[in-house]
């Protein structure tokens, strides 16, 4: 037997007075988490949701979304996590797809209505029978089309003996961010969860001892902050602080305030950071207690993490992994001197290579080639895409896309993704390179490097750039200084500047839209 749900069971008998979630002046300990959770459970299986069954999750951090995965997991059910920006149309299909049987969504607000789109759709997803609305304070009420949460959880018994599940059994279905064709979910199993969530304590020495509090800002419904903040943390016993919508100068406030000792963010969060904090004795605060900073979901500039270590005294460590993946694959070593620019060695009991376009093996030192994984992180599978699967999961080994770059110590270097690889004139253009580069300009601030259509070279190089507060720079100026720094074949002929760049919910720069919009 093993249920994802163990690592809160675990820790509520070990620390059942504990504060396990803190959002704003709410406060509650594990038993109090893991009590609402067993009425979560009862709810479900009073309604006929069995072992095995799906059941989606709408929900910004709050403290309403462990409380309900761990929930659906005691009752032995998959969760299925959304994102929380999808419209009517959207979480439709992620209902119908995952063939989901019952859906929590919280009310949202009046920006941002996810209820009211969670209802739209939960209509349109005849397979899905029961649909719970996670009232919001100050929002637009739909409460007289839906079963209020609290509601149905009234007078429900807060004990709760959780399913027996297998260790191959899916426990998580996480949906693929949709670049290419509609999004697919991919399948985790139990094993690929807990495994994941005790690697990430192993990597950062998270322990009960040490009683950690993480700052959870990545959403929870995308796999780095779930398994590496949520279940991670709370297998240990640490206290999360949740935010349901990052803010660089509330993350400041609430690392100080809360004395926060593991943060995990992407790297548009560490520049925001950076930009926020104007305060010396700020900084010197944080840099008391903070002793973890962690870095994934892109590639993390090396000048950022230069700069988050000089202003904070804490080496970023930076990693990789994918939904795929649990997420960890490869990730930098603590007890190992920090490299900036790599993503680390596998992590314990996974394997990495790199490979070429047939698939063989490359072995020489610095060769660029696609990165495949294999070891308890991989996914099971795409949910009912048995086409799909095999298309990525080949002789044992997971195609991930991504082309790398490994060093005669074994440290693997992200050089891009195969899709947003340039090719001008001929010639490989890895827009990370171009954009490493940039970041060195004392102007340049963040910066997106894309390829466009050109009639002469196939394509050509542009980068959008939001400047440094106060910096004064030309396009012209800009050009010239990187035809100085790169290969002819390399520099952007186009610079637009601008002071915003598209972002997923998880801080991810969508490149396919600065792509699409200059097209």
């Amino acid at each position: 037997m093993l249920n994802l749900s163990v690592l809160l069971e675990d820790s509520v008998r070990r620390y059942p007075d504990q504060i396990a979630v803190v959002h704003g002046e709410r406060r509650l300990t594990y038993a109090q988490l893991d009590a609402r959770s067993n009425q979560v459970a009862n709810l479900l299986a009073s309604r006929g949701v069995e072992p095995g069954d799906k059941v989606a999750l709408s929900c910004p951090n709050l403290p309403e979304f462990p409380i309900i995965y761990y929930g659906i997991l005691k009752a032995g059910a998959v969760v299925v996590p959304l994102n929380i920006l999808l419209k009517a149309r959207e979480i439709a299909y992620h209902l119908k797809d995952s063939e989901a049987k019952a859906y929590f969504c919280f009310e949202g607000t009046e920006d941002l209505p996810i209820g009211e789109y969670g209802r739209d759709a939960y209509e349109q997803a005849t397979g899905c029978r029961e649909f719970f609305l996670l009232p919001a304070d100050s929002a637009v009420s739909t409460a007289a089309r839906a079963q209020d949460l609290a509601a149905a959880l009234e007078d429900l018994p807060d004990r709760f003996e959780s399913a027996v599940r297998g260790p191959d059994e899916v426990a998580v279905i996480l949906y693929t961010s949709g670049t290419t064709g509609y999004p697919k979910g991919a399948e985790l199993t139990h094993a690929n969860m807990v495994l994941n969530a005790l690697t990430a304590n192993r990597l950062f020495d998270s322990n009960p001892v040490r009683h950690d509090t993480y700052l959870l800002t990545l959403p929870l419904f995308h796999s780095f902050g779930q398994t590496v903040t949520m279940n991670a943390g709370l297998s240990v016993g640490a206290t999360l602080v949740m935010m349901a919508r990052f803010d660089a100068k509330s993350a400041l406030r609430l690392m100080i305030d809360e004395s926060i000792t593991v943060f995990a963010g992407v790297p548009t969060m560490y520049w925001a950071l950076l930009g926020a904090v104007d305060d010396v004795v700020e900084a010197e605060w944080i840099a008391r207690t903070l002793r973890r900073a962690i870095s994934g979901g892109a590639a993390l500039p090396v000048e950022i993490h230069t700069r988050f270590a000089e202003r904070f005294g804490v080496q970023i460590l930076e990693g990789y992994g994918l939904s795929e993946t649990s997420p960890l694959a490869v990730f930098s070593d603590p007890e190992r001197p920090s490299r900036p620019g790599s993503i680390g060695i596998p992590v314990w009991g996974i394997d990495a290579k790199l490979v070429d376009k047939q698939g063989n093996t490359i072995d020489l030192v610095g060769q660029v080639g696609e990165l495949v994984l294999r070891g308890h992180n991989v996914m099971k599978g795409y949910h009912n895409r048995p086409d799909a699967t095999a298309e990525v999961l080949r002789d044992g080994w997971l195609r991930t896309g991504d082309l790398a770059r490994v060093d005669e110590d074994g440290f693997y270097y992200i050089v891009d993704r195969a899709k947003d690889m340039i090719v001008r004139g001929g010639f490989n253009v890895y827009p990370r390179e171009v954009e490493e580069v940039l970041l060195t300009h004392e102007a340049v601030s963040l910066v997106a490097v894309v390829g466009v259509p050109d009639e002469s070279h196939g394509e050509e190089i542009k980068a959008f750039v939001i400047l440094r507060q106060n910096a004064q720079l030309t396009e012209d100026e800009l050009i010239d200084w990187c035809r100085k720094q790169m290969a002819g074949y390399k520099y952007p002929r186009t610079i637009e500047f601008t002071t915003t760049l598209p972002m997923t919910a998880t801080g991810k720069i969508l490149k396919r839209e600065l792509a699409r919009e200059t097209a």
